[in-house]
């Protein structure tokens, strides 16, 4: 069973909605899965992606559990928000990583392919997370039409655990899947914010990633970050991310700091004690 994520178009309609990166959950389906405690990260990288690409991603999980103290927001007082759901605390643990740069299932992946590759690395049982990422040259079903990642258990049985998917949309829709990174496909054309990591396609997978994993983890009737699409800072409104932080020398938008000196741009979480969208900043 899995959850997709698109835009609703009814808020298009209504509010000239921008391209929001972890669109707004339109077709809900009963949770099947409850993850808490120590939960292991399993990484699938279908196609290529730099060494540098796939590190920005593996330090933003690392540096959700993260005790490190920085001067400023922090991925890990991001996700902390979690612990306010029923399930209670989630550690996230890199665990196995697989890389397909030959795309032993070709460049066109329907949905049924996703749970497939998910089922190639097995570890850590009922308590982890395999995340499918695909390369910016992989058409997945759905993606840019009306979903720009999703998640879902790996098979009928809990006990397997959960899976993840996520797409590249550099090249395909970065103004659908990217925003705020990338010009809207819909609604007023503002200039788009900078990349905190020099990268719109993979900076617009952390914001899809970090949707998808607080959903995964929290599960509860209204998903944790769906109800807050398109916020990243105070003062949000449709077609404004928010005010967020800039960094003095790259002019690079973002609103979390991370392991490694990284810098990224997190969406806001639902508050289920305040019953309001939590921003960072």
């Amino acid at each position: 069973m899995a959850y997709n994520y698109r835009f609703a178009i009814l808020l298009v309609l209504l509010s000239a909605t921008v391209g929001f990166s972890s669109a707004a959950l339109v077709q809900k389906k009963p949770p099947v899965l409850t993850l808490k405690g120590n939960i292991t990260l399993n990484l699938i990288w279908y196609g290529k992606f730099t060494p540098i690409q796939r590190s920005v991603i593996v330090d933003f999980i690392r540096s959700i559990s993260s005790v490190a103290a920085a001067k400023g927001p922090t991925v890990a007082s991001w996700w902390k928000t979690t612990e306010k759901y029923k399930q209670g605390v989630s550690t996230l643990v890199v665990g196995k990583q697989l890389l397909l740069e030959n795309y032993p299932l070709g460049k066109s992946l329907k949905s049924p392919y996703l749970r497939t590759l998910s089922s190639k690395l097995n570890g850590g049982g009922a308590r982890s997370i395999t995340v499918v990422l695909t390369a910016k040259d992989v058409a997945v079903e759905g993606l840019c039409m009306n979903r720009c990642g999703t998640h879902g258990s790996k098979s009928r049985s809990v006990n397997s655990g959960a899976y993840v998917w996520v797409g590249n949309s550099e090249t395909q829709c970065p103004g659908y899947c990217a925003w705020p990174f990338h010009q809207p496909i819909y609604g007023p054309q503002t200039p788009p914010l900078v990349a905190p990591n020099g990268d719109v396609g993979v900076d617009g997978m952390i914001i899809n990633l970090a949707t998808l994993l607080v959903n995964t983890v929290t599960n509860p009737s209204q998903e944790a970050v769906s109800a807050c699409t398109g916020i990243f800072g105070s003062g949000a409104y449709p077609g404004y991310a928010g005010r967020v932080l800039v960094d003095k020398t790259s002019g690079a938008s973002y609103n979390a700091l991370g392991l490694a000196g990284r810098k990224y741009l997190l969406p806001a979480l639902w508050d289920p004690q305040t019953s309001t969208c939590k921003t960072l900043v």
